[in-house]
């Protein structure tokens, strides 16, 4: 269970603390926590067990519906940011519209992926949800769920754990043109 350690210390960074007995923020605060050298890693209760964790933001501007982005460069460099040598990256995209996986980046296979959610959430039946709000985009919320929000990846030797033809992507889903993505990305040991 990871209990916030008080208001985001330096740009946008939040830390958090992995402790049970701790009942709330607020008696974290003044208990002898301090910044870490990078920036966003927490130190500090001499003998208490804790992990440090990271935290940076992504922003991505797609141009269209079905727009696949590799962003795996921009999450193994905010992995080496870190500091932290071995844990867990976890990455996010806020918004309802968009998702981020892996995948062989790759033509062939970025248009079977295209092609599969265009089969699972086709663009030519109704949507309860386009009837209600006029916006068209049923599908978008539709496929943006089934694929997912978020993805946890390994960290080992300040490195993404991945296999040699696998990146990480945002998938862009919304009918709307021209979108602002942000992508979350936590680096926790």
């Amino acid at each position: 269970m990871f209990i916030p350690a008080g208001d985001t210390l330096v740009d946008g960074v939040t830390p958090y603390l992995s402790r049970h007995r701790l009942q709330s923020a607020p008696r974290l605060q003044g208990a002898g926590l301090s910044q870490g050298r990078n920036g966003g890693a927490l130190q500090g209760i001499p003998g208490s067990h804790y992990s440090h964790m990271y935290r940076k933001e992504i922003q991505v501007t797609t141009s269209h519906e079905g727009d696949i982005v590799d962003i795996t460069p921009r999450v193994r460099e905010i992995v080496r940011e870190s500091g932290i040598s071995e844990g867990i990256a976890h990455v996010f995209v806020t918004g309802s519209t968009a998702a981020v996986t892996t995948i062989e980046y790759e033509p062939g296979v970025l248009a079977d992926l295209s092609r599969a959610l265009s089969t699972i959430a086709p663009d030519s039946i109704p949507y309860a949800h386009d009837r209600r709000w006029g916006d068209g985009n049923g599908r978008s919320h539709v496929r943006a769920s089934i694929v997912g929000p978020s993805l946890s990846l390994p960290v080992s030797d300040h490195d993404l754990l991945l296999g040699t033809w696998q990146q990480v992507v945002l998938l862009e889903l919304d009918v709307r043109k021209g979108r602002s993505r942000t992508i979350v990305v936590s680096v926790i040991d």
